[in-house]
């Protein structure tokens, strides 16, 4: 219901925009703009997923060796003690627990590629045990707002537009980024546990956010030795051999198992054409409608409006250029990292502005668009509070970029 309100507005406000410009400044123009924009959005919404297809059918395959070889099963214990206590409505040994680990890791290595068929695949698992099928369970809701508030312990791709660009040091976001996003995780966490009347002070919550916070500390002092060079380069090296070790130990689990490991692969990968094929409706809505809100002007508009009132009250507002990068990150990935492009190419990428788009980038996850894919593959029709706290994640994510972004590059 809120995802359908917020489509309805995204619309609205884009032709309403339009009419102002063509009546205050005559540029009849920006209509055949913004009708454009639904022709290229449906194109480009259909392009992701047909590029999709490869990819789901290449992780589901692997996947599916992945549970005939018992090593999802066995993830799913490793995690149990944990994701039992912020999962409650789960089984025990629920292979859902599995798939949910095993996405929630591809996210935090930056393989967003390896992350959305699994998390596809441990949102059918979740809504096979949904009591009702066209309301998100809670669940559903954790898994979701904690895809988007998109916890990254390696920011690859960032790094390597940071890189291609010309950065001096690609890898001086890395730090900020790590960050950034812990902060945007634990908010979303947070606010899904207060909801839902999880025990936050349960023993192994409290373990588990204080081990991981170690974690993270301690990946910050051991990159604090490391050059640049050297930490961008390691950083794509371990997330590459993380992966291999994955798709190998899952052939050798499913060998041991005497499991015919072709024919597991070929059995998971036909669902993936399946899958690619079912979300392209939700995606290309939902494309269609950022499309237009961005072709008529409204995010100029807001970020200008946004300008004025932070100059207003006092604030620096050095900030400012790259806030079209946060405003657009929950709406789409592509727009988002077309924006920080846009703000590395216009202001440089060792300016403020590009370190913090990237910064911000890096910070929280594309939350409209994995709602949209998430919840529309398995036909979730009211989504209850996940948008809120996804965004509520999203927000604290950003306000984290910008203050570290000044601790760091200001």
């Amino acid at each position: 219901m809120v995802l359908n309100y917020i489509w309805i507005a995204l619309i609205l406000i884009a032709v309403i925009v339009g009419i102002i410009q063509a009546a205050a400044f005559g540029n009849a123009e920006i209509f055949n703009q913004i009708v454009n924009s639904t022709f290229d959005s449906a194109r480009t919404g259909f392009e992701i997923s047909l590029g999709l297809t490869g990819v789901l059918s290449l992780w589901l395959g692997i996947m599916k060796i992945g549970e005939k070889g018992g090593v999802v099963e066995g993830f799913s214990k490793v995690v149990q003690p944990f994701f039992g206590r912020i999962f409650p409505e789960v089984p025990k040994g629920h292979p859902a627990y599995g798939s949910m680990f095993m996405n929630i890791s591809a996210n935090m290595l930056g393989l967003d590629n390896a992350a959305t068929p699994m998390g596809l695949k441990a949102m059918q698992q979740l809504q096979e045990i949904n009591p009702d099928k066209n309301k998100a369970s809670n669940a559903m809701i954790m898994f979701l707002v904690l895809n988007t508030s998109g916890l990254t312990l390696i920011p690859v791709s960032v790094m390597v537009y940071r890189a291609q660009l010309g950065a001096a040091n690609p890898a001086d976001v890395f730090l900020p980024i790590l960050l950034a996003t812990y902060f945007s995780t634990l908010v979303g966490l947070l606010s899904v546990c207060l909801i839902q009347k999880i025990k936050i002070w349960d023993p192994v919550i409290l373990l588990t956010i204080v081990g991981l916070t170690l974690v993270i500390g301690g990946i910050l002092f051991g990159a604090s030795f490391l050059s640049q060079e050297t930490l961008t380069r390691w950083s794509t090296i371990i997330a590459s051999i993380v992966l291999l070790l994955v798709i190998v130990s899952f052939i050798i689990a499913a060998m041991i198992k005497k499991v015919n490991v072709y024919d597991a692969f070929i059995e998971g990968a036909k669902d993936g054409f399946h899958t690619a094929v079912r979300i392209i409706p939700y995606l290309i809505a939902i494309l269609v409608a950022i499309g237009m809100f961005r072709a008529s002007g409204a995010m100029d508009l807001l970020v200008s409006g946004m300008g004025w009132l932070f100059a207003a009250i006092g604030l620096n507002t050095d900030f400012v250029a790259a806030l079209p990068t946060a405003l657009m990150k929950p709406l789409s990935g592509s727009g988002a990292r077309g924006m920080m492009v846009d703000a590395m190419t216009q202001y440089g990428a060792d300016s403020f502005v590009g370190r913090l788009a990237c910064i911000m980038q890096g910070a929280t996850d594309t939350t409209f668009y994995i709602i949209a894919v998430y919840f529309g593959y398995v036909g979730i029709r009211e989504t209850r509070y996940a948008v809120l706290c996804g965004l509520l994640a999203d927000f604290a994510g950003v306000i984290a970029a910008i203050m570290i972004g000044y601790m760091f590059f200001h």
